[in-house]
């Protein structure tokens, strides 16, 4: 059994290859919920849908986000509404009184359905009624990423990091913003001056999480912030790591990140943002594997090889790489 910490784009893009080295029925894949948000009364998991879009063979893979082929009508006509009613096109945050009251998993996350700043496709749309409706019938979000993995026939066992609320917080020189606010309205253009983990303090991981922490552990190359940082900031998650063999592919070559704004939030953290930063990050980590071009020199075991991840090829490569590294330590 092998557990696999998962969050953005990376992690999902290396269990493409996941079959050249274990047996999917045996891996558990833990997902970061920080990202979430409420969006017009609907809970969207990003990073959760990913891995079940993926593994279902439905994921639009140009953009790592949403259904292959999907519709956007719904979409396309709140923005037109909110056009020709002269409506703010958003993100329209609730105010802080709004964020507490109600549903208990949408606090602090919570954006008005107006315009929708983002993009949710028609068929998108309906895995986040099914999921909000269940959890207002009174299932846990463990219970429903459950039912959902069944019905797009996943053969990993997907996991939320935790079945309480927890919300990735963006400090910026514009102001405090969600995660979602930052990157996907923004474009992550505000410099970043730290990063919140809101909620995390009271949320616990599930007893099915703590099960799977204790199997060795493999961390693909997702932003060390804002994907696998929720994750840690849950009590016990740590200790958990220190206990366990953990493998970590880094999202850099040196100081050049593959995608996404892992720099820009690691150096708004007060990391370096490259992979000597992101070793440091990871002081639980037993060994590393890491691009074929990246010189670093780092104090603990170290496979190399070409990281990039552009095609289930590619993916199978840095698995390799992985269960090798994995074996050095386990």
């Amino acid at each position: 059994m092998v557990t696999f910490l998962a969050g953005g784009t990376g992690t999902p893009k290396l269990l493409d290859g996941v079959d050249a080295a274990f047996d999917p029925e045996e891996l558990t894949v833990v997902a970061n919920t920080g990202d979430d948000v409420e969006l017009g009364g609907l809970l969207v998991c990003p990073d959760l849908d990913t891995v079940l879009f993926r593994g279902g063979g439905v994921l639009d893979r140009e953009r790592w986000w949403g259904l292959d082929g999907d519709t956007t009508a719904t979409h396309d006509e709140l923005d037109r509404l909110a056009n020709v009613a002269g409506l703010d096109a958003g993100p329209r945050y609730l105010s802080p009184e709004r964020q507490t009251a109600g549903r208990r998993l949408a606090r602090w996350r919570r954006f008005s359905g107006v315009a929708e700043f983002m993009e949710i496709g028609d068929r998108d749309r309906a895995v986040h009624v099914t999921r909000t409706s269940l959890l207002d019938e009174g299932h846990s979000l463990t219970e429903v990423t459950r039912t959902l993995s069944q019905a797009f026939d996943l053969d990993v066992d997907l996991l939320p990091m935790s079945d309480d609320p927890v919300a990735t917080i963006v400090h910026t020189d514009a102001g405090a913003m969600h995660f979602q606010e930052f990157w996907v309205a923004h474009r992550g253009a505000p410099a970043v001056e730290d990063v919140e983990f809101r909620g995390a303090d009271t949320a616990t991981p599930t007893d099915a999480v703590r099960d799977a922490l204790s199997d060795p552990v493999v961390i693909g190359p997702s932003n060390p912030v804002t994907s696998i940082g929720p994750i840690r900031a849950l009590s016990g998650v740590d200790a958990a790591l220190d206990d366990t063999p953990v493998v970590a592919v880094s999202p850099f070559v040196e100081d050049e990140v593959f995608s996404g704004p892992a720099a820009a939030l690691m150096r708004g953290t007060g990391r370096d943002p490259s992979t000597a930063g992101v070793a440091d990050a990871y002081p639980f980590a037993d060994a590393f594997v890491l691009d074929s071009d990246d010189g670093t020199d780092l104090d603990r075991p170290v496979v190399r090889t070409d990281t990039r991840i552009d095609t289930p090829e590619d993916s199978r490569r840095v698995i390799r790489a992985v269960a090798n590294a994995l074996r050095e330590v386990a």
